[in-house]
Order: structure tokens, then sequence, then C-alpha cells
């Protein structure tokens, strides 16, 4: 198998189903050597039986192609450094990082318990960070001893982190999260050879079936613009070396649509010189935001 990605290790966390087993095949499609994290939960969070990372992983094997299982809690900083070292031990490197996994636990906030909270922020959030973090210390190693790496980083985000989603104020909140640790991950990583940029999916998933469940039943024929392998194709470009120059961006994948999205940026503004009083400042107000563009409607409001 060969391909834009030909000889590259890539990590793909929450590999076993849904987004992240798309993402798996289609790197190693295109010739990469993937290492498949899953640690096999369901939509809450909680441990099942099954071993999804060990399924895609025989999926790629008997395509011809090459793979590895790990199913440790990338939200731990044993399971994170786990992850990067198991990258180094079976394949001498890493190159590419995409960290996808996830789950849900919806509630409205006034229902929306302290535990559901930590969960859904623990491995959305911090899921990103610590792999990031592990990956990036390697990177930095590999740069300083002259061997500057063509390294790349996919987030995942989501339309919830960009405009905000009723009922999940947790999972909103962590997406946002994202977002900006991918802009600031962009800027300090440059310098090691490293490109970070995310992704905010829309397709048929565990996590998206009951939220769209009629919209996004796949078609009898044709194009099924909501299955998960359709955002894949734009994952492994910017998982590749042809995605050069471009990092720190965010971008929509839906179907066949892609869109680079374009986040907070100043707007209209007044400088009186001195301090306003309230009344002042809420005219003011009042008068720049008639000159603003109005914001994007939540989702579900």
């Amino acid at each position: 198998m060969s391909g834009i990605c030909d000889g590259r290790v890539v990590v793909v966390t929450g590999a076993g189903r849904g987004l992240g087993r798309a993402h798996a095949l289609a790197f190693a499609a295109e010739g990469a050597r993937v290492v498949v994290n899953d640690l096999g939960v369901g939509l809450d969070g909680e441990r099942g039986a099954e071993s999804p990372a060990g399924a895609v992983v025989a999926e790629i094997r008997a395509a011809g192609g090459e793979a590895v299982a790990h199913g440790g809690d990338i939200a731990t900083a044993d399971g994170a450094a786990s992850l990067v070292r198991t990258a180094l031990e079976t394949y001498g490197g890493l190159d590419t990082l995409v960290s996808n996994a996830g789950f849900l636990r919806d509630r409205m906030l006034v229902n929306l318990g302290e535990d559901d909270w930590d969960a859904v922020i623990r491995v959305h959030l911090k899921g990103h960070f610590l792999p990031l973090r592990h990956a990036a210390a390697y990177w930095r190693t590999e740069a300083k001893a002259g061997r500057i790496p063509q390294a790349r980083v996919v987030h995942t985000s989501s339309g919830a982190g960009l405009l905000g989603s009723v009922g999940q104020g947790n999972y909103s909140a962590a997406k946002a999260g994202i977002v900006a640790l991918t802009l600031v991950a962009a800027a300090e990583l440059a310098r090691y050879g490293v490109q970070v940029n995310a992704v905010a999916p829309a397709a048929r998933t565990r996590m998206t079936a009951r939220a769209f469940a009629q919209a996004m039943a796949a078609p009898a024929t044709g194009f099924d613009a909501m299955a998960a392998e359709n955002v894949s194709p734009l994952v492994v470009w910017l998982g590749s070396a042809a995605s050069a120059g471009v990092t720190g961006r965010v971008f929509e994948a839906e179907g066949g649509r892609i869109t680079v999205m374009e986040g907070w940026r100043p707007g209209p503004a007044a400088d009186k010189g001195a301090r306003w009083t309230p009344a002042e400042a809420g005219e003011t107000a009042r008068e720049l935001l008639a000159a603003a563009e109005p914001p994007g409607a939540v989702y579900g409001a």
C-alpha cells in the first residue's frame, strides 16, 4: 500500500469506531503505519467488553497494511506516554498524531452534574492535551538533535465548540477548548517542525446517531453525505507532508464540503480615550452591536 502518507507513522486515538476508524483505515490506505488507539468504551465512557482497536488492526492488515493496537487511556499521563512509546518501539518514530477520542454525557445545564462535566472535559480536552504533550516532547528532542521532523497534529473539534449546542454545555466547552489548544500548539511547536490543525466534522457516528437520526440515515443509492469516511480525506491530507505550510487552522468537513472556519476577530470598536460611564458604555455597546455581524445560531436553539 502506498500513497501520500507512504512510510509515515500515524497515531489515531478513538480509532475503534466511527470517525477514528475511518481515519485509521484511510491513513493505512495511503501507506501509513498506524497505531490504533481505543479504550473500548460505550457512548457514556463506560468500559465495554469489546476490543474495537484490535478489529480495526485486523482490517488494516487484511488489506495489506501495517497497524498495531493500543488500548490505553490517553487521558492519563501513563496512557498517553505509552501511546507515543508504542509508535516509537513498534515503528521507530512518530510523524502524525490524530486526536479523536471522546464520548457524550448530554444534559441541560440545570441538570448537568459535576461528574458528567468532569468526565467529558477529561476525555475530550485532557485527552487531546496529554498525547500532544508527549508527542511534542519527542519532536522537540528530534529537532534539537538536528533531525527536524515534518510532524503533523490533527485535533477534533466540533460545530458545538464553534457555535455552542443546547444540552451539550460540557461537550461544547471541551471542543471550544480544543480549538484554543490547537492555536497555541501551532504557535509554540512550529520551531520544532510541527504543524497543528483542527477539524470540526459532521458525520453519522454512534455519538451523533440520536441527534440526527432521520437526517443522517444512509441513502439507498447515491452519495452518502453523512458517512464518516467523507471526513477522512482532509484529515489524511492534513496529516501528510503534502500539507506543508498549513497550521493553526480550523476546518469544517461534512459530506463533500470543506470550509475554512474563521474565528474571533476584532469587529466594530469605539475608543473614548477616557473611562466610560455605565450609561455611555451601554449606549456605545448597542451602537457597536448594530454595526456588527450577528453571531451564528447555537445548535438546537
